[in-house]
């Protein structure tokens, strides 16, 4: 048997229902098959001073499925010996006979790919191809189309549904779909549960995500704070909102939300969420000069601009107690799986990987952020994140309503940035030391020198943003 990496690791252990959450039980040293498909942890519970063993397969679907987990082995070499024995034979196990096997997401079975599903057969790409596999054979209970519609004109929404998974599951949540809708039931070892909706703002006319050129905030505040991204926003959420899975059997008494990701426009997640303060909370912020220094002026906006008129202000007051929160991530990409798996030290001799974006300034009273230029393998940016790489849950956002009828926990998600209310003001709290408020990603020869800021547009000039952490 050979050792596995703990990046390895915590990618398989996706497919565990409480993903990287072991409880009493962490894992304490891992090993894989020669041939990958099978994993076998000894974990330890120090406070019973006591071993256990994981042992875990690979069907013939390529879903893993736990072997065994038992405890109580009085030491570690008793518990290396149970775990070793499950690493012999890694003949793959059957599909069991009242589940239906996981098609490919490989096998197009004639269909003709989309251009985004194609981006994936790049070889700058294959590792957020094989992690897009992985996250897929993690989910428990995907839709039947689901790998039908990956491969060809649903990418954005099964994509979201994945690093939606990934996120929940790197944060130790207990996941399931036990229905059709709402997406995810999610629950933390304390009992706290929640119903998730996954949902995509969707551009009114369709088009070409590979190769399109990217849009920008609008030249006007007004229109960034309360224009079309706004209102694109709120017909997305109004038409979820209509279908009151609040009222469903599974899901009254429950916290719900809905999980947001914003595809309405080529680049349009890079300065989108801006938009998503003014449909929120009806407010736009201006900055203007007093006294020779500039302070945030916050307007409160009863409607969005534009012909519609819709009304702005979801949480501004009770009339959608419905909905417990909103999750959002202006980072559902391909680039996002790209990272996450390069950073963690996925081999890629050929490319270089370069983030380019703005920090949030923590400074007390810094308006604006800041800019950075990273290699995603250099040692500066891998010790953004605690565990050294980047998290799934990093962009996370949970957006509370303050008139809920059923608060969501913030335990549910305690690795993301969370919006809520305090003494009258909106705020936000986030368990990593930096938060990035927007970026892009660009791939590079590997022989290509380390660009600059000033070998890149700012992306504060094109997104304007400024410190967005209190409203």
């Amino acid at each position: 048997m050979r050792d596995l990496p703990q990046h390895l690791f915590d990618v398989y252990a996706l497919s565990l229902p409480r993903g990287h959450s072991f409880g009493a039980w962490p894992p304490l040293a891992m090993w894989q098959s020669e041939d990958g498909r099978s994993y076998a942890v000894v974990m330890k519970n120090d406070r019973k001073n006591a071993f256990g063993v994981l042992a875990v397969r690979r069907r013939v679907d390529q879903v893993w499925t736990v072997l065994e987990r038992s405890t109580d082995y009085l030491t570690f070499e008793a518990a290396r010996r149970r775990a070793e024995s499950f690493l012999h034979d890694s003949t793959p196990l059957p599909v069991p006979p009242d589940a239906a096997p996981r098609p490919a997401l490989h096998d197009l079975q004639g269909r003709t790919p989309g251009s985004l599903f194609k981006l994936l057969s790049r070889p700058s790409h294959h590792v957020a191809a094989w992690l897009l596999n992985q996250t897929y054979l993690a989910l428990p209970d995907p839709d039947d189309n689901w790998a039908s519609d990956c491969q060809t004109s649903n990418f954005h929404t099964r994509l979201w549904e994945a690093q939606l998974l990934a996120s929940f599951r790197e944060q130790g949540m207990l996941v399931s779909q036990p229905h059709a809708s709402p997406d995810f039931r999610v629950q933390n070892r304390s009992g706290d549960e929640a119903w998730i909706e996954a949902v995509t703002a969707n551009p009114p006319t369709a088009y070409d995500h590979v190769g399109a050129p990217p849009t920008f905030a609008p030249d006007d505040p007004d229109q960034q704070y309360l224009g079309p991204a706004a209102e694109r926003f709120a017909k997305t959420l109004g038409s979820k909102l209509q279908r009151r899975y609040d009222q469903y059997p599974h899901v009254a008494g429950k916290p719900f939300a809905i999980a947001l990701a914003d595809f309405h426009a080529p680049g349009s997640m890079v300065w989108s969420r801006t938009a998503l303060f003014g449909y929120l909370y009806g407010t736009r912020i201006e900055l203007m000069r007093a006294s020779g220094k500039r302070i945030p002026v916050i307007h409160r906006e009863t409607h969005l601009l534009g012909q519609s008129r819709f009304l702005a202000g979801l949480f501004a007051d009770a009339q959608h107690q419905e909905l417990s929160a909103l999750v959002f991530s202006n980072a559902c990409t391909i680039s996002k799986f790209n990272r996450v798996g390069v950073s963690a030290g996925a081999t890629v001799n050929d490319y270089r990987y370069v983030r380019i974006g703005i920090f949030f300034d923590r400074t007390p009273g810094a308006l604006d952020p800041t800019p950075f230029c990273l290699d995603i393998t250099s040692n500066e940016y891998r010790r953004l994140w605690p565990h050294g790489y980047e998290p799934w849950s990093a962009e996370l956002e949970v957006f509370h309503n303050p008139y809920a009828r059923l608060p969501l926990p913030r335990t549910i998600l305690p690795e993301a940035t969370h919006w809520f209310e305090r003494n009258g003001e909106t705020v936000s709290e986030s368990p990593y030391e930096t938060s990035i408020l927007s970026s892009r990603t660009r791939v590079l020869h590997a022989d290509d020198p380390m660009p600059t800021l000033k070998d890149f547009t700012d992306p504060s000039e094109n997104s304007r943003p400024h410190n967005q952490r209190t409203l």
